[in-house]
């Protein structure tokens, strides 16, 4: 109010309008800002939530799996991916005969 005398009316008015319009301009983008934030988290939650449930089950199936191999079949079974040889070595290959 002080300086009304050195900036004309027009100028004043000017800066009110500029002042005004960059703080609706902010409000707008700051609540675009939230509903998209939501959007994205919410979405990322409902499309990403079940693969990572999955994992994990698929991650404990595996885990049970090497268990009941080590019971089964003693420790080395569960360290060598279970399966051939029992925890044995295979015997030596003999020549073909001629």
């Amino acid at each position: 109010m002080g300086l009304t005398e050195m900036f004309p009316q027009s100028v004043r008015n000017g800066f009110v309008f500029a002042t005004k319009g960059s703080v609706n301009g902010f409000k707008q983008l700051y609540g675009f800002s939230r509903s998209a934030l939501w959007v994205v988290f919410t979405s990322s939650v409902v499309l990403l939530a079940p693969l990572a449930l999955e994992m994990e089950r698929s991650q404990l199936d595996e885990m049970s799996k090497q268990q009941q191999r080590q019971i089964l079949l003693g420790p080395s079974a569960a360290l060598s991916g279970g399966g051939g040889g029992h925890g044995l070595p295979m015997p030596p290959l003999s020549p073909p005969a001629k």
